[in-house]
C-alpha cells in the first residue's frame, strides 16, 4: 500500500486505449525470498512508461517476468490482450518484444553490423551471410541514429557507451511493439542520450510502448509520459509523470526521508580522519604512463586521504588510465609507486600486492563471477588471507562476509546466494566488499554508482568519502559531473588519451568542468 503522503497507488495510467503490454499479480521469489509481491503494470501504445525504484526493489525482475527470462511464480502476463507466457526472451523477442538491458548483451567477438542484424542476417542465394548487404544495411541504421562507428568493427574492441547504442540499434530494427530500455543511457554521454531520447520519441509517435528504466532521475522527466514505483516488490503508485515531483517521486521510493538512507559506519575499527592537505604523504605517484592508441604522458598524484577525480567524455582515456595504474592495460613507458615504493613489473598481481584495487566500469564481465554465490564473490580477492595452513577456514569466511553484507546494507536472502540474482545496486557492493577485504591503501574507483538509485548512489557516495577519511588515496571516475565535483579535490580532465586541464581548489566547480570538458581545456 502506498504511504500516507505519498502519491495513492490507486491513481490510473492515462492511457485509456488496450495495453500493449500488461501484467497483473505477477509474483516471484528466489530463495523463499519474495522480489515481486501482486504486480499490476499496464503499458499502452504510444506511451513511453518509467519503472523506478531502489536497487532490490523488484524493476529487473519484472521487466526479466515479461520477457521470459524468468518465469512469474503466478500471475498473467498479456500482449496487445493476448495472453502469453515465455520460457525463454527468443520467444518474447519473435511476439514483438525488444529489450535493451544495462549490461550490453551482445556478442562481443562479432562485428557490429553482425550483432544489428544477428539471426537475421541477409542471405545470398546458396543461404550465406551477405556481407556486402549486412555492412550497407547496418551503415544505414547506424547513420540513421546518429552513431559514428565502423560497423565492420569488431564490438568488443569499442567503448561501453557505443556497445549501447548499438544494443539500442539492434531493438530499433526489429520493429518490436514494444521495446523495454533498462538503464539504456548509464554509460552514454550527453550527446548520445539527446540521440537515444530522439529515437524513443520516434519509435512511441510511430505507436510503440516503451519501457523506461533509468536511475537519473531528471531524465524521466525530459522522456516518459507515465511512472510505475516499486518498493521491495510491491507498486506503490502509477500514474501520470508530469503529477510527481523529484521530492514525492523519491518519498515514494524510499518510503521514508532520503537523509535517513544510509549504511553502516566503519569508524569503529578505522584510524582517525586523514590529513588531505599537501603536505599529507603521497600514497600513489604514477608518473608518464604511455599505451599506444590510448594514454600519451600521463601523470596521476593521490595523497593520503585524498580524492583525485577523472574527467572526460567517452575515449578520452578514463578508464585506461586507472586500468594502466592497476596493471590491466600495457603500457610502453612510465612508472607507479605507492607509498614510495615503485612496482618493478606492472601486472594485476604485483598492483594487488602493492595495495591497489580497481573496481570496474563493467561489472558484468570484469567484476562479478555470476556462477559464485556472494560469499564467494566477496572472498575471491583475499583467498590467502582466509586459509590456515593451505585450506580455507569457514569461519573466517563467514565472518569476513557477514561484516561486510552488514557494513555495506548488501539485500541478500542468505551468503550463499547467487550473485547474478542480485539487483545492480547490490552487486556493486559486493564488488566493493571484495576489495575492501583487500584492505587497499589505492581505490580506483571507475564509475561506481553507474546504474543505481538515488538512495544507494548516496550510501557509496559516503562510505568514498569515508574511505578518503580513513587515509586511502582514491581516484574517482565518473560521468556525471556533479558527482566528481562533490567528491572531489582536484579533478584531472582528459582529452583523447592526454591531460587537457588539471582542476584545483574553487577550479573544481560543475560550470567550469563542462566548459573544460567541451573546450578541452588547455589545448
Amino acid at each position: 500500500m502506498a504511504e500516507p503522503g505519498s502519491p495513492s497507488a490507486e491513481t490510473q495510467p492515462a492511457s485509456a486505449t488496450q495495453p500493449v503490454l500488461s501484467a497483473r499479480g505477477l509474483n516471484k521469489s528466489f530463495s523463499g525470498v519474495h522480489v515481486l509481491r501482486d504486480v499490476d503494470f499496464a503499458l499502452g501504445p504510444g506511451t513511453i512508461h518509467t519503472i523506478v525504484g531502489e536497487n532490490g526493489a523488484g524493476k529487473s525482475t519484472l521487466i526479466k517476468s515479461l520477457t521470459g527470462v524468468y518465469q512469474a511464480d503466478s500471475g498473467s502476463i498479456e500482449l496487445a490482450g493476448t495472453p502469453v507466457s515465455f520460457n525463454h526472451p527468443s520467444q518474447a523477442q519473435d511476439a514483438g518484444i525488444s529489450t535493451v538491458y544495462q549490461e550490453v548483451n551482445l556478442v562481443p567477438l562479432l562485428s557490429v553490423a553482425r550483432n544489428i542484424f544477428l539471426g537475421r542476417e541477409p542471405r545470398t542465394r546458396l543461404g550465406l551471410i551477405n556481407l556486402k548487404e549486412l555492412n550497407s544495411r547496418a551503415a544505414e541504421v547506424v547513420a540513421d541514429l546518429g552513431i559514428d562507428v565502423d560497423v565492420t568493427a569488431e564490438l568488443g574492441a569499442l567503448g561501453l557507451g557505443v556497445q549501447q547504442m548499438i544494443a539500442l540499434a539492434r531493438a530499433v530494427t526489429t520493429e518490436a511493439k514494444v521495446i523495454i530500455m533498462d538503464e539504456p543511457t548509464s554509460s552514454l554521454e550527453r550527446r548520445e542520450v539527446d540521440v537515444l531520447f530522439g529515437v524513443a520519441r520516434r519509435l512511441r509517435d510511430q505507436g510503440a510502448g516503451i519501457v523506461f528504466v533509468s536511475h537519473r532521475l531528471d531524465e524521466l522527466w525530459d522522456l516518459c509520459d507515465e511512472v510505475t514505483i516499486l518498493r521491495d516488490g510491491e507498486v506503490v503508485h502509477t500514474g501520470a509523470m508530469a503529477d510527481l515531483d523529484r521530492r514525492s517521486l523519491i518519498s515514494a521510493m524510499l518510503g521514508r526521508d532520503i537523509a535517513e538512507h544510509g549504511m553502516t559506519s566503519f569508524a569503529e575499527d578505522s584510524p582517525s580522519a586523514a590529513d588531505s592537505s599537501p603536505t599529507a604523504e603521497v600514497v600513489l605517484e604514477a608518473i608518464g604512463l604511455n599505451a599506444p592508441g590510448h594514454l600519451h604522458d600521463v601523470d596521476v598524484e593521490v595523497r593520503a586521504g585524498e580524492i583525485i577525480g577523472l574527467a572526460g567524455l567517452l575515449g578520452s582515456g578514463r578508464s585506461e588510465t586507472v586500468k594502466a595504474i592497476y596493471g590491466a592495460l600495457d603500457t610502453s613507458a612510465g612508472s607507479v609507486a605507492v607509498n614510495g615504493a615503485p612496482i618493478r613489473r606492472q601486472s594485476v598481481p604485483a598492483a594487488l600486492k602493492a595495495g591497489i584495487a580497481l573496481l570496474s566500469e563493467d561489472r558484468k564481465s570484469e567484476g562479478i563471477v555470476p556462477e559464485l554465490s556472494v560469499r564467494d564473490n566477496i572472498v575471491l580477492g583475499i583467498l590467502s588471507r582466509v586459509a590456515t595452513a593451505g585450506v580455507l577456514s569457514r569461519k573466517k569466511i563467514d565472518e569476513l562476509v557477514d561484516t561486510y553484507i552488514d557494513r555495506l546494507g548488501i539485500k541478500v536472502a542468505s551468503p550463499r546466494q547467487l550473485i547474478s540474482e542480485l539487483s545492480g545496486g547490490n552487486q556493486q557492493k559486493v564488488l566493493i566488499a571484495r576489495w575492501l577485504a583487500t584492505q587497499p591503501s589505492v581505490f580506483l574507483l571507475d564509475e561506481p554508482t553507474r546504474g543505481i538509485d538515488v538512495g544507494a548512489k548516496q550510501e557509496v557516495q559516503a562510505l568514498i568519502d569515508e574511505l578518503a577519511d580513513r587515509g586511502m588515496a582514491v581516484v574517482l571516475i565518473s560521468s556525471e559531473t556533479e558527482e566528481l565535483v562533490a567528491g572531489s579535490e582536484s579533478v584531472i580532465v582528459l582529452r583523447d588519451g592526454e591531460i587537457s586541464e588539471i582542476l584545483t581548489g574553487d577550479e573544481v566547480d560543475n560550470t567550469r568542468l563542462l566548459q573544460s570538458l567541451v573546450s578541452g581545456g588547455r589545448e
